[in-house]
């Protein structure tokens, strides 16, 4: 059996914390219930990047009739020195049902009682910022009440 001749590792970047309005419920469509969840706000926080999300963005949310809710958000973030940055992230949240339906109702449940990862692309011409556009980024998300955590990290 051959062995990888690199692994990558993880770096921790920062981590994010995604304020949302309420969702917009579409219903059934061809793939499964679509939904739109508002983006209002946020922040990321990290060794490696600091920015303030701002309000406009939003997850266009398809919901498969397993429960499966596969991630399509675009927002932007402003860092303190007012370079901005888009972040696109997709990925999927799924687990058993009763932990779903407990997740839905806004309940507190531990991170470690379903999946939720994503993958994140990042872009900014901003000064110190290039590194952003040409890494690779994932993370392990986490959704409460009326937002959504996830600890980023980059692929070395």
């Amino acid at each position: 059996m051959q062995h990888p001749e690199h692994v990558p590792q993880l770096e921790f970047v920062a981590h994010v914390e995604v304020e949302l309005a309420s969702p917009m419920e579409f219903g059934e469509v061809l793939t499964g219930t679509r939904r739109v969840i508002p983006i209002i706000g946020g922040s990321i926080i990290g060794p490696l990047l600091n920015a303030e999300i701002l309000d406009g963005g939003a997850d266009w949310q398809i919901v498969a009739e397993d429960g499966t809710a596969i991630i399509d958000t675009r927002y932007t973030a402003r860092t303190d020195d007012g370079s901005y940055i888009y972040l696109a992230t997709s990925g999927y949240r799924h687990g058993p049902a009763d932990v779903l339906a407990r997740v839905a109702a806004g309940e507190a449940v531990g991170r470690d009682e379903y999946y939720f990862r994503l993958i994140v692309q990042l872009e900014s011409g901003g000064p110190g910022l290039e590194w952003l556009n040409n890494t690779v980024f994932v993370a392990s998300a986490g959704r409460n009440a009326m937002s959504v955590v996830y600890d980023l990290f980059a692929v070395r």
